[in-house]
């Protein structure tokens, strides 16, 4: 079996409010076909839980760039606590777009990878600069509010008027997202273990940010434009695989793929049986191998993005390296390995 070699790397950034939030990044040992953005889902991370994602993307030529949202994961921030879905967005886009600029990354193709709710950070973020990002993968997206949960607009009225005085009071009851997530009882016990992922009660305030966001997406489907690769599984009970088909019928694109998988849960790269995982995987990788040439990459204008990057304790702490950081006066730690 041939051995592929990727380099992982983390660093620490700061956004324009002020909050330190982490990076990470899978990238092969020669020069990546092209990049890939990963937006995670709600109350996950990228270091742990996007691992194998990120790994397999860098074993098969693809630079993974990956970050943690504001409160979530390694990065600063209430746990979990979504003050303004926009200020996700923003901060993917600024980090995302600093990668790009690179030198090494002007002609290379860029792509975007949502789980979830990162399903619908992707979509905004080609609503954010439509003719910027050259296709995205889309993983059960959270993009349309299912009629099987939409909640009562009596209470979405109760609860708004709360949530500016009580914004980050636990109090949205939920079923236990773990459980009905993912299939593979091993996988689901290592997600439980992860001390990263947020696994209490959603806050109010997240809560009407999220429904916010998914409203919002549901009224203007029709103004999605690029690429794109919705899978889903067909037994999904987390987001409805009818929000997946909403969005390939209601999309503008004119490269357009989706699909579903019988009896696949709604972690598909990571909550499945290893086999299952393997078929997902490899139509992750083949759509992306067809588009990744002769692909028209919209010129970068040079700007400045974060600012006052200053690196973390752990940064710190962390063993430094030969790749210099992108962000001044910073550095990460690098290590290499090797994936049958």
């Amino acid at each position: 079996m041939k051995m592929e070699m990727f380099q992982y790397q983390e660093e620490h950034i700061r956004n324009s409010r002020g909050a330190l939030l982490f990076t990470c990044r899978w990238l092969p040992l020669s020069s990546p076909k092209a990049l890939v953005f990963l937006c995670h889902g709600y109350g996950m991370e990228c270091s742990g839980y996007m691992r194998e994602c990120g790994t397999r993307l860098a074993s098969a030529g693809y630079g993974a760039y990956g970050i943690d949202y504001e409160g979530h994961g390694r990065s600063r921030g209430a746990r979990c606590y979504i003050k303004k879905f926009d200020n996700i967005v923003n901060d993917c886009s600024e980090y995302f777009k600093s990668v790009c600029m690179q030198e090494e990354y002007r002609g290379k193709s860029r792509f975007l990878y949502g789980e979830s709710m990162g399903g619908a950070v992707t979509l905004l973020l080609h609503k954010k600069d439509p003719s910027f990002w050259n296709g995205a993968i889309l993983v059960a997206p959270m993009c349309k509010i299912s009629e099987k949960v939409k909640p009562h607009p009596l209470v979405v009225n109760i609860l708004t008027k709360m949530e500016e005085i009580i914004p980050k009071w636990k109090i949205v009851p939920t079923k236990d997202v773990i459980d009905s997530a993912f299939k593979d009882p091993i996988k689901r016990e290592e997600v439980r273990n992860n001390k990263l992922i947020y696994q209490d009660k959603p806050r109010l305030k997240t809560a009407l940010e999220m429904l916010r966001a998914s409203t919002s997406l549901e009224d203007s489907l029709h103004e999605i434009t690029l690429p794109f690769f919705v899978l889903h599984g067909e037994a999904d009970i987390v987001t409805d695989p009818e929000v997946s088909k909403a969005l390939y019928e209601k999309a503008s694109s004119k490269d357009k793929t989706i699909k579903l998988y019988p009896g696949m849960w709604h972690a598909l790269t990571s909550g499945e049986p290893d086999k299952n995982i393997e078929i997902v995987f490899a139509d992750i990788i083949a759509w992306l191998d067809k588009r990744s040439h002769d692909t028209i990459v919209q010129p970068i204008l040079d700007g400045c993005v974060f600012s006052n990057v200053t690196p973390s304790a752990a940064a710190e702490e962390a063993r430094t390296h030969s790749h210099e950081s992108y962000f001044s006066g910073l550095k990460g730690h690098s290590n290499l390995h090797s994936a049958m």
